[in-house]
């Protein structure tokens, strides 16, 4: 928010008004200040103003975010404070991105049992299973009465919900709640290990899921490791072909854990939902060709 926001706005959606769209994000330093809900309300609309098209929400909240700042209690999911700001989003019709969990295993101990111990053994800092974090079904059941209280809002759940190994649980969120959508970012690994449910999960909600990205297969953030042609190639041989077990990160296995995945073969009509047209009916995208 503020100057920030600003820069980033001029620098890409104003100046490549039909390839970028910006999210902003809370700010969470002031929120023991006198009067912050009505604050951080308001700010979300001076964001709107400034040309942010969405809220994006990250693990800050539910896993670091403390009533001290960097000591005390963490501050939940749902905390009424943040009620405003939710209002604020659906009454501007600015959809929710929103990231407060982390896969299940990184709620369990960092051992031989632990499907991702690789992964945890060289982060040791992903792990949540030790302190006073809470469970992941504890912060997932938080950020679902988030989603009851404010029907209005839209909330993208990123990484399929936070919880792309339980697709039973993700689609029974999806049927409580209209305003649910996800988007499978980082998450094909987990996907595409359960073929038939997850065939059966797009199929079901295709107006409901969106496509997305969130690293390069080699983990690095620069643009142009970003977007590289290897790491699309896998995501749209998941999607679009019916291959069966291949890697999917080839180039830094493992990435998450040591198995391989299968192509879900989807048709176009879904491909075109999945890839383009949920996302521009929420954003409210015109998709209309330039005359």
């Amino acid at each position: 928010m503020g100057k920030g926001l600003e820069e980033v706005v001029q620098k890409f959606p104003k100046a490549y008004p039909d390839r970028f769209v910006t999210f902003t994000e809370p700010w969470w330093e002031r929120i023991n200040e006198p009067g912050y809900s009505q604050f951080q309300a308001d700010q979300i609309a001076r964001a709107h103003e400034a040309g942010a098209r969405g809220l994006k929400i990250l693990k800050t909240l539910g896993l670091y975010l403390r009533e001290r700042i960097s000591e005390g209690p963490l501050v939940k999911v749902d905390d009424r404070r943040f009620d405003p700001m939710w209002e604020a989003c659906g009454s501007l019709n600015m959809p929710v991105a929103i990231h407060v969990s982390d896969p299940e295993a990184f709620f369990l101990p960092i051992d031989r049992f632990n499907e991702r111990f690789e992964e945890l053994n060289e982060h040791p800092d992903w792990s949540f299973y030790r302190g006073d974090f809470p469970s992941n079904a504890e912060i997932l059941e938080a950020r679902n009465r988030v989603l009851a209280r404010h029907p209005k809002t839209q909330f993208i759940m990123l990484h399929v919900g936070n919880n792309a190994e339980n697709l039973t649980y993700v689609a029974e969120c999806i049927d409580r709640f209209p305003n649910m959508h996800v988007e499978i970012a980082a998450r094909i690994g987990e996907l595409g290990r359960q073929l038939r449910s997850a065939r059966k999960f797009f199929d079901k909600y295709q107006d409901r899921i969106m496509f997305g990205t969130d690293a390069s297969p080699n983990g690095k953030d620069t643009p142009q490791q970003l977007f590289n042609d290897q790491m699309y190639e896998i995501y749209f041989r998941f999607l679009e072909t019916e291959d069966e077990y291949f890697d999917y990160a080839p180039s830094r296995l493992p990435p998450q854990g040591r198995w391989r995945i299968y192509g879900l073969g989807l048709p176009d009509g879904i491909l075109k939902k999945v890839y383009y047209e949920n996302a521009a009916r929420l954003l409210q995208i015109n998709l209309s060709p330039v005359s």
